[in-house]
């Protein structure tokens, strides 16, 4: 009996421990771990494909991997894919590689915000809560029945379909659209 009564504590303790830590959602049909890092989850989704190749060809692996704390608005391949036609394409050429750089730097914040940090800030600030982005771009943030919205230099609305994936060095957000900067 004395058995049996510690191990109902041990496993009382144990879901209350857990239950104090939100659980990471799936992306891209894969778990997303937040003791890893951006780049060690990013790769692991089947939907983040195109993004990954981007970061690597604009040779922003090291810093998505390095301390943050970094909030990144995460495009999916379908997302790159409604750009115009060849558009990735292009952006992915060396010769691209500044445009490339500038347009995933503005999909990156220097801080952690989580959905509720983001409802806060858009709350206090009238409904709409303006950042610069890692790469100098300005995007506003709204938060209304619980979902995300991203608008970038051009007026574009990104949704965050996905909220929260936590990650050791921030948080990301996956965004159904390509945020871009006034060129």
């Amino acid at each position: 009996m004395r058995k049996l009564a510690t191990l109902l504590l041990a496993s009382t303790i144990g879901l209350s421990a857990l239950g104090a830590v939100a659980a990471n959602p799936m992306v891209g049909g894969a778990p997303m771990y937040a003791k890893k890092n951006i780049i060690e989850n990013a790769v692991n989704s089947k939907d983040h494909t195109t993004l990954v190749a981007a970061v690597k060809a604009a040779g922003l692996v090291d810093t998505l991997e390095g301390a943050g704390p970094f909030t990144v608005f995460a495009p999916t391949n379908e997302a790159f894919a409604a750009l115009p036609s060849g558009t990735v394409e292009t952006l992915l050429k060396p010769e691209n590689k500044d445009k490339l750089t500038k347009i995933l730097t503005c999909h990156v914040i220097a801080a952690k915000a989580l959905a509720a940090d983001v409802a806060k800030m858009a709350k206090a600030d009238g409904g709409a809560h303006q950042v610069k982005t890692v790469g100098g771009c300005a995007l506003t943030l709204k938060s209304e029945k619980g979902k995300v919205t991203v608008t970038d230099e051009n007026g574009n609305v990104a949704h965050v379909t996905i909220a929260d994936v936590r990650q050791s060095n921030g948080v990301i957000h996956v965004v159904d659209k390509v945020l871009l900067p006034k060129m």
